[in-house]
């Protein structure tokens, strides 16, 4: 029987690039994000091409919590079976506190650290009863470490390494592993479009923000690839890990470790 994965926010970036990687595996693939039909038949099509056995996508709003429950309940009446969870799905603002809308951060609370307690939480029966499952929740070196004009995005992910540890220890019994990997600047949408945000914060200018701001933070003055986040949370899956959980995987070129 193959295995299912669920990405939230797969539809680019990260998330995508994580689809693509389990659908060569030949996983089944629930792809989750915002986008249009045409786009998602075209991912689809892509995912199927690459390997996967089964796809299937949802276009839910993770801000509404009774979305993100719909998600991983389709997702186990389509499969079967849900043995990897991944949540990625996040998107950034960038503004100086006082400025900082109450309706955003609202919103960047729910869908970064709601929504993944939600998909968690209705997840974790199923893998119980099947006696195996992997959780992966895509956090970002800001996770433990701060930049300033981002307080909603930094307090969401260092949420989600709290909330990382706390499940990991809940469910160490249960053959079910939880970790969090941490990356550092991925040049992605969401990247690119902090990218004129920041400049306007700070007053500069977009290619000064790219050099003095995003790579100055990473040692090796270079963006993280996607496949190598890829590679560590296929790792992650393997069955044979089962002691590695509780676990924060920082992937930054460097820029935790000074």
């Amino acid at each position: 029987m193959s295995q299912t994965v669920l990405i939230t926010g797969s539809t680019s970036g990260i998330g995508y690039g994580l689809a693509r990687h389990f659908a060569e595996q030949q996983f089944n693939v629930a792809v989750h994000g915002l986008a249009d039909p045409a786009t998602m038949q075209e991912i689809t099509a892509t995912l199927h091409a690459a390997g996967a056995n089964k796809v299937i996508t949802h276009d839910h709003d993770l801000a509404d919590p009774t979305a993100c429950k719909q998600i991983v309940h389709d997702t186990l009446s389509s499969f079967g079976r849900l043995d990897v969870l991944i949540n990625n799905a996040g998107f950034q603002h960038v503004a100086p506190v006082e400025e900082f809308a109450l309706e955003t951060w609202l919103k960047m609370q729910a869908v970064m650290v709601t929504a993944p307690f939600v998909a968690i939480k209705e997840t974790v029966p199923a893998m119980k009863q099947q006696g195996f499952g992997r959780i992966i929740n895509i956090c970002s070196a800001h996770g433990l470490v701060a930049s300033p004009y981002k307080v909603g995005y930094v307090t969401a992910k260092h949420a989600i390494v709290g909330m990382t540890k706390t499940v990991a220890l809940e469910l160490a019994r249960d053959n079910i592993t939880v970790n969090a990997i941490c990356p550092g600047y991925v040049r992605t949408p969401l990247v690119d479009a902090q990218i004129p945000a920041t400049a306007k914060a700070r007053n500069i200018s977009e290619q000064d923000v790219i050099e003095t701001v995003i790579l100055k933070a990473q040692p090796t003055q270079s963006f993280v690839q996607i496949n190598e986040i890829a590679r560590i949370a296929s790792m992650l899956c393997d069955p044979a890990m089962v002691s590695t959980t509780g676990s924060v995987f920082s992937v930054d070129g460097g820029w935790t470790a000074q």
